[in-house]
């Protein structure tokens, strides 16, 4: 009854923006028990996993490929930056569902979207978007994903997508689509183009490549596959397309300390970008049609790279004619402390194309007029997307600009940085490459089987932190992450390294 009440009162308000600044106090009174508030730490009632847990992966892994599950989660109960387990466990999580979740668990104004009858309807009608999109698709649209504060600069374009794998799947479809066109000046398909595509061989079925680089990680489908080099497993068994692959910088740490020697890296990979660019250009005749990067390589272990390395590779890029597409899936929506993390970067221009997704809550890409296809259906599935997803994700920028969440992401990283080198300092026997923007931190362990064994006594003390490349230990939490969570995590891994 209560809840319901709580129901009526928000849908009599229309906007969302007009609902926000009661919406926190109103649903603190809806929720009731552990949903309302987090807790005031980690509680640990069993081990982890503890036994519902392994009954209910027992369940699950006969039925399917399970292994790769932790624990089950409660998340009726799990609230802002804690994850409750079905044991009773709270973690203070600060790896977030793999980087995609932006406010923590049960965020009230996320809570008072759904329950507005209104978004209702649009999240029980789902379309297709791509031939029955909503009255509203075209405004929500230009009002949400190409509002200013959130749009990167100079991309007035926007192909929504369902996640990251097929957005930038679709992408690198946009890209072919744009080189092709250039090569073919303009005029029509001919009919040994038309032909010769529906058997998979040249003219129709062109011989082009997009450049990847080592240690990257776009994705599980096919194509993207080809572009992914962070673990065999991913990889093993699955036919790959002979794309160039280009070697991303590493780093010497701490960075003032080794400036001379990271600019020689630069420089080193930049030469090798240009050798691959003239070799399939020229040598195999598989023109290399763009070029995908992550700001910073999540997956393959966290690695940075320079602002003077991305300014020379969008160079290069440009000099040879291909596109640059700027792989914000892991890094966008706010965790380095800008919207997007090439905005540090200071490019010349926007990058081509941009993907997203993860904190974003659906999928898509960014792009320039020049990437729209002059026909219809060249990219296409059922859903493009999804206008449900588009209701949190207004909820959550809101939150974002009135909570002022970007300012936080750089004060309480800023933070945690400062407390993390000086533990780094007592305990560089066992961890090292202190690195971060904002809040997407990680740090070296001496070893896998080190790295392992730290996240499974985190783990023990109720911190839920995520592994990366070969020895890294990846901070990934909440845009609502203070200095008071900070603590009880920075607390934990001095009681981790002692032990």
């Amino acid at each position: 009854m209560i809840v319901n009440k709580c129901h009526r009162a928000l849908s009599a308000q229309t906007s969302l923006r007009q609902r926000l600044n009661g919406v926190i106090t109103t649903w603190n009174r809806c929720l009731t028990g552990s949903m309302s508030r987090e807790p005031e730490g980690p509680i640990i009632m069993t081990e982890i996993p503890g036994p519902q847990s392994r009954s209910l992966l027992q369940e699950l892994n006969a039925i399917q490929q399970a292994s790769s599950v932790q624990f089950f989660a409660d998340y009726e109960k799990s609230s802002g930056n804690y994850i409750m387990d079905v044991d009773g466990n709270a973690l203070l999580d600060v790896y977030m569902q793999i980087s995609s979740m932006p406010l923590g668990y049960n965020h009230p104004a996320m809570l008072a979207a759904l329950a507005d009858p209104v978004n209702q309807k649009i999240i029980a009608n789902r379309p297709a978007l791509g031939v029955f999109p909503g009255k509203n698709w075209p405004n929500r649209l230009r009002n949400i994903l190409l509002n200013k504060e959130v749009a990167p600069t100079g991309l007035s374009h926007i192909t929504t997508m369902m996640c990251g794998s097929c957005s930038n799947e679709n992408a690198f479809k946009n890209i072919f689509i744009w080189y092709a066109e250039k090569q073919r000046q303009g005029k029509p398909f001919t009919k040994d183009e038309i032909e010769s595509c529906m058997i998979n061989q040249i003219p129709g079925s062109p011989r082009y490549s997009i450049m990847s680089f080592k240690g990257g990680f776009h994705g599980r489908t096919l194509a993207c596959l080809s572009t992914t080099h962070s673990k065999y497993i991913h990889k093993i068994d699955i036919p790959a397309f002979d794309w160039p692959i280009a070697s991303f910088p590493e780093y010497k740490y701490p960075l003032e300390e080794n400036v001379q020697e990271n600019q020689m890296e630069d420089k080193r990979c930049l030469a090798e970008v240009e050798e691959l660019f003239e070799k399939y250009n020229n040598e195999k005749k598989v023109p290399v049609a763009g070029v995908i990067i992550e700001p910073i390589q999540s997956e393959g272990g966290d690695n940075h790279a320079s602002p003077e390395f991305f300014q020379e590779l969008q160079r290069i890029t440009r000099k040879h004619g291909a596109a640059l597409l700027i792989d914000e899936v892991q890094t966008g929506g706010g965790p380095t402390g800008k919207m997007w993390c090439h905005e540090h970067f200071n490019l010349d221009t926007p990058p081509d194309v941009m993907t997203f997704s993860k904190k974003m809550q659906l999928g898509g890409y960014y792009h320039s007029k020049d990437f729209k296809p002059r026909q219809s259906y060249r990219v296409f599935n059922t859903w493009m997307g999804d206008p449900s997803k588009v209701i949190l994700l207004e909820a959550i920028l809101e939150i974002i600009k009135r909570e002022n969440l970007l300012d936080r992401v750089i004060r309480v990283g800023d933070y945690m940085l400062k407390h993390l080198m000086d533990i780094q300092k007592e305990h560089s026997s066992i961890i090292s490459s202190m690195r971060g923007r904002g809040t997407f931190i990680a740090f070296n362990c001496t070893s896998p089987e080190m790295r392992d064994t730290i996240i499974k006594r985190f783990t023990v003390k109720g911190i839920q932190v995520g592994g990366c490349g070969n020895r890294a230990v990846r901070l990934r939490p909440a845009l609502t992450f203070t200095e008071r969570h900070a603590d009880i995590f920075l607390d934990a891994l001095r009681s981790v390294l002692k032990e």
